[in-house]
């Protein structure tokens, strides 16, 4: 027995995506412990954690609006990424291996929100 959202793509992209940034965030200078780096991590789980909250039970519509919260959540990840990066916390290399993991994340959830009928 499994839940619907586990075998979900975007669900199991968006948890791995939680764990990048966790780990990363982790390296965060202590300037940010409490700042940037608690806001990116719950930025980044909140992805997954929507997800899986609108595929129980939920009405299309509802789904859908659950679906739009997860985007928008991806979005404060990226933009909390540029933060780091101007703030020298995390490396080219590191900026872009979530950028372009969260670029194709997007892609599919609004491809998925898109079909939510």
């Amino acid at each position: 027995m499994s839940f619907k959202f586990e075998s979900l793509l975007i669900w199991q992209k968006a948890m791995d995506l939680g764990e990048v940034v966790n780990s990363m965030t982790l390296k965060f200078p202590d300037r940010e412990k409490f700042n940037l780096s608690s806001q990116m991590s719950r930025a980044a789980d909140s992805v997954a954690l929507n997800i899986s909250e609108g595929s129980i039970g939920q009405s299309g519509p509802e789904y859908r609006k659950f679906m739009g919260y997860a985007i928008r959540s991806l979005a404060e990840t990226v933009t909390c990424l540029y933060k780091a990066d101007r703030r020298e916390c995390i490396t080219k290399s590191e900026f872009s291996a979530v950028y372009d993991a969260s670029f194709n994340l997007m892609n599919m959830m609004t491809a998925f929100k898109n079909k939510i009928k």
